[in-house]
């Protein structure tokens, strides 16, 4: 047994394999030497990682990780991506880190940083041609690349696809996208959200382009919108009462949309998560706002 320390000895000295390197949100090269105990911190990275087919490397998600549910349900659950707790991410002996430009606080990511933890944020932007680079970034991470760009070319097929059939269409409808969260007044979306992107996507006009992001609903907005389809959340639509309390209200009673019953509510994170389903989030929608359309 005298070989044993030998071998312990020449393990301990030999050189470590070269860290996988990963561009992140600020353009930074993140070097990730361990991807075997994930926490995601966003519900699309968590999609992509079960999509992946590493699912089994998670040891925790945000609140905002709902899907797969078989995947997800008994996971710990670190809080809601922006709130996040040093003490209860560290508490899962994590190797890396999978956030969104939008986790924080930013105090919580550095100290997980100074404590060895390796922390990759990725974009959260919504948009067709971005869904593919960040099923590559998180491949890459993981040192499943052949798998990544498996997955990132069949999106990209699938929305050329989409594309394709939608051209043929001549008509856009107009389209008031809806967002209810909580007991808050319900917000409307304008330009540069994910509500947006998934308009133009599925072939859809947004009617509110007047200013970026969201603000308050007001019967003004959507009066003057006279949008054709209402596009909300099957979650937000609940809070407000079911598609009857919606269309009860006048201001959308009065438009064509409510004149014609036209509302589409798809669940949250399907709809405005721009993970790696989005092709099929986008035809649903495009379906649904244009039910002619060939498939």
């Amino acid at each position: 047994m005298k070989w044993l320390p030998l071998i312990a000895s020449f393990l301990l000295a030999a050189p470590a394999a070269a860290d996988i390197r990963v561009r992140d949100v600020s353009g930074r090269e993140v070097p990730v030497a361990d991807s075997s105990r994930i926490v995601s911190v966003a519900g699309a990275l968590t999609e992509i990682v079960h999509a992946l087919g590493a699912g089994g490397r998670l040891v925790g998600v945000d609140t905002t990780s709902l899907h797969p549910e078989a995947l997800v349900r008994d996971l710990p659950k670190v809080g809601y991506q922006r709130a996040l707790s040093a003490e209860g991410l560290l508490s899962l002996r994590p190797t890396l880190i999978l956030a969104s430009e939008e986790a924080g606080p930013p105090a919580v990511l550095e100290h997980l940083a100074g404590a060895g933890v390796t922390v990759l944020r990725l974009s959260s932007q919504a948009g067709a041609a971005l869904v593919p680079a960040r099923v590559r970034s998180v491949g890459l991470a993981l040192g499943l690349e052949s798998e990544a760009e498996r997955l990132a070319r069949r999106i990209e097929d699938d929305l050329a696809g989409l594309s394709g059939r939608l051209s043929r269409i001549a008509a856009r409808p107009k389209v008031l996208f809806l967002l209810a969260v909580g007991q808050g007044a319900p917000m409307v979306a304008g330009r540069d959200t994910a509500a947006d992107a998934m308009i133009v996507l599925a072939g859809g006009r947004n009617t509110v382009t007047g200013y970026a992001g969201y603000k308050p609903l007001s019967q003004e907005v959507v009066i003057a919108a006279a949008p054709d389809v209402i596009l909300t959340t099957t979650q937000g639509l609940a809070l407000i009462g079911g598609k009857e309390a919606l269309l009860a209200q006048p201001a959308f009673a009065a438009t064509p949309a409510g004149r014609q019953g036209r509302v589409i509510a798809m669940d949250a994170l399907y709809l405005l998560g721009f993970g790696p389903r989005v092709a099929e989030a986008a035809g649903a929608v495009a379906a649904a706002l244009h039910p002619d359309m060939a498939r």
